[in-house]
This record gives C-alpha cells, structure tokens and sequence, in this order.
C-alpha cells in the first residue's frame, strides 16, 4: 500500500481513505486545505492504480493501515475519514482496534450484504471491462457518479490503471461487507454522513452504522449524492473535521 502524504509529519495525524475506483485525489483538496494544521496521509488502497498489491480483502487493507498506524504513528491517529469501500475499510479498522483514533467520519458506507449484487458482478465486468479504456465510455460513467468535472483526468487515467481482476474483486467485497459485532466497542468519536439522494441501501447502512455505534451521530446531507460530500464539497467536508476535533 502506497501513502500520499501533506503537511507536517510532526503534527497530529489525519487518515483519509478513498472510494472504490476512485484513488488519493478523492481528498487532494481536502488534504491541501487541512495539511497547514494537521499531517494528511492519504493511501491507495490495494488494487487500486499505483498500488503496491492486489485487492484481497477490506479485513486485510484495514489490517495493513493499522500496522502502518503502529509502525509509523505511535499506534494512534487524530481522525480517520473514509467513503464507500474506503468507508467500509474504516468501520473494519474501528473493529479491530478499538482506540485506533479519536475521530472518524463515515461517508457513505454500505453495511447490507447482497449475493445478488455479488453474483451479477463477476459476469458484467467480464464483458464491458474493456470499454473502460475509452474515454467516450468513462465520461458517460463518470458523469452518473456526479462530481466535479476537475476531477475527470484523474479518474480516467486510474481507472484505466486497474486491473480486471481487482476491480471485481473490490467490488465484490464492497458488495458483501458488514457490520463486525465488535465495532460497538470503539472509543472513537464517529460521525456518520449520507447523501438525500443515495439509494435506499445507502441510507438503511447509515442508520445501522448509527444504532452500532453508541454516541455516533448520523447526518444525511441534503440534496447529494454518493460521494458528493468529499470529492464536491471539499472545503464542507475540511470544516466538518475541524468541528469535530474543535468541539
């Protein structure tokens, strides 16, 4: 696993993990605005473009960030952001080490397995993957995930840098995760975030996060979509962590 870094390495420490296909530059506007306070890390999750290894599993990746958290960070961090997969593999990490961070924002993470979803993954890609590598067809996708169109170049270039097999193995495991028994024993202060206008397993996630976690709060944001909050709203997203450890 690879790791972007801003800011002071001295200074209290900020993890941000990305969403599933997408890469570092999901936070490069929110890590630029935080990094003159505090010292932004960003990596790139495993099977993404750029990175050190295959895609295995969100229970691994969690794993890799906590031995990098004790190797590295003095076996804690401030806060801990992350969106879909990159949220599913915070909730893991929160259930694995109880005081891993005092902080954690929760963007749009989904909690109810499907073996449908699962199912249907494996034999989609297998007949459209290869039409990723044009730009005629990533703009079109690009377009119905509805973030700023700045971040186009970044998104067609990393797509095109993962492999077939990781993207179905991610989206597989983004599509089977839940909640681990052991995450109501975090000492983090979590936030939870969902967008108005996610789906309903998005927004039914939020609200089992919600209840799995004594003392989190749940906001649902209005008029946005997944993954709205970080990659469109960056200086709302920069402001919500600075409330959450001012407050």
């Amino acid at each position: 696993m690879k790791y972007i870094e801003y800011g002071d390495a001295n200074k209290d420490a900020i993890i941000l993990l990305h969403g599933g296909g997408f890469s570092w530059w999901n936070y490069r506007e929110i890590a630029e605005t935080l990094s003159s306070d505090y010292h932004i890390i960003l990596p790139i999750l495993d099977g993404h473009a750029e990175s050190n290894d295959d895609f295995s599993t969100i229970e691994d990746n969690a794993a890799r960030i906590i031995s990098f958290i004790d190797e590295h960070l003095g076996g804690s961090v401030l806060l801990i952001g992350g969106l879909s997969l990159g949220g599913q593999i915070l909730l893991e990490i929160l259930s694995q080490r109880k005081n891993i961070c005092r902080y954690a924002l929760v963007e749009s993470a989904l909690v109810i397995p499907s073996k449908f979803t699962y199912s249907m993954i494996k034999p989609a890609f297998g007949s459209c993957y290869g039409l990723i590598k044009h730009k005629w067809f990533a703009k079109l996708q690009f377009r119905s995930y509805r973030i700023k169109q700045e971040l186009f170049e970044d998104y067609f270039r990393d797509t095109c840098g993962i492999s077939k097999q990781n993207m179905i193995s991610f989206l597989q495991a983004n599509s089977l995760y839940s909640v681990k028994e052991s995450l109501k024993e975090s000492c983090s202060k979590v936030s939870i975030f969902v967008g108005e206008k996610e789906n309903n397993a998005m927004q039914k996630s939020a609200s089992i996060i919600h209840n799995a976690l004594p003392g989190s709060s749940l906001q649902v944001l209005p008029k946005m979509y997944h993954g709205e909050f970080s990659m469109n709203h960056a200086n709302d997203y920069a402001n919500t962590v600075i409330q959450m450890i001012q407050n």
